[in-house]
């Protein structure tokens, strides 16, 4: 019974981040909805912010740019909304956990896509387990076969592992889909390995306003 009400415990969590999002595509503001999407049963939650990327503010470009993050901790895993804006409109950009914040970026784990609106707005929400918890392992000997999905220059596929013993992953990137769409923003159109086809952008937003070490999803301890 009580791994039931457990279970039931996340279903209705879930179901009151949804009916947010529901809100939201009916035109409710974003602030709004930020307001009340996390359930108040929950107390285990953090929110914070990313800024621009090293990489864009070198380059002059995007000065707008932002995100609003919110993550709540649902017990067994964590529901992750995020909010960007101040971008060009109507692109696709690829949302990273990643070891440092900063190139090189060590392990990244990739979550899935954020597009804009004709405002240069988005958001998302990511089911998964975004704590203290949130690692990386690749139990040795290392060099274990890997499908090789994408094998085209100029990053294909590697064809086996790394071994590593568990390496946190408590920072946020996310990237331009493509060189094309960080040209719209005005930034550079250099090609880098974080989309799913491995020809992404430059990274646009980041955590790097956290320690390396103290990055914000170690600040949520469920």
């Amino acid at each position: 019974m009580k791994k039931a009400r457990k279970v039931s415990a996340v279903l209705l969590g879930l179901g009151g981040v949804l009916l947010a999002l529901l809100g939201m595509s009916l035109g409710r503001p974003a602030q709004a909805v930020a307001a009340t999407e996390t359930p108040r049963v929950f107390n285990n939650r953090i929110d914070f912010s990313m800024v621009r990327s090293t990489g864009a503010v070198a380059a002059n470009c995007i000065p707008n740019a932002h995100a609003a993050v919110r993550v709540t901790s649902l017990g067994p895993v964590e529901v992750m909304t995020v909010d960007i804006g101040g971008l060009p409109p109507k692109i696709e950009l690829d949302l990273f956990v990643i070891q440092i914040p900063n190139a090189p970026f060590g392990l990244a784990w990739y979550q899935g896509d954020i597009e804009t609106d004709a405002n240069g707005e988005g958001h998302q929400l990511f089911v998964g387990r975004f704590s203290i918890e949130t690692f990386i392992v690749a139990q040795p000997p290392g060099g274990q076969p890997a499908p090789v999905v994408h094998n085209q220059p100029p990053f294909p596929d590697a064809s086996a592992n790394p071994a590593t013993e568990p390496i946190h992953t408590y920072h946020l990137g996310l990237w331009f889909g493509s060189p094309a769409a960080a040209q719209a923003g005005g930034c550079p159109n250099t090609v880098t390995r974080f989309n799913g086809e491995h020809n992404a952008g430059i990274q646009a937003l980041s955590t790097r306003t956290f320690p390396t070490l103290q990055g914000p999803l170690r600040q949520l301890t469920p």
